[in-house]
């Protein structure tokens, strides 16, 4: 029975271990997209104002 218990100590701790690792690549990668999704937004409104402005600069025909 305690061969049994230590075994299954070294295995969950392993598992422990491995999740935690999975878990902080995870957050990096997350952080990443969160930053990538920024500069995406950022350019999606700079393109919203250069065509507001161009708008305004043409006279309408309407």
């Amino acid at each position: 029975m305690k061969e049994y218990v230590e075994q299954r100590l070294v295995e969950l701790r392993g598992e422990l271990d491995l999740g935690q690792k999975q878990l902080a690549l995870l957050e990096a990668r997350g952080a990443e997209l969160k930053n990538t999704l920024l500069r995406i937004s950022g350019a999606i409104q700079v393109l919203e104002d250069v065509m507001a402005q161009a708008q305004r600069a043409t006279p309408s025909n309407g």
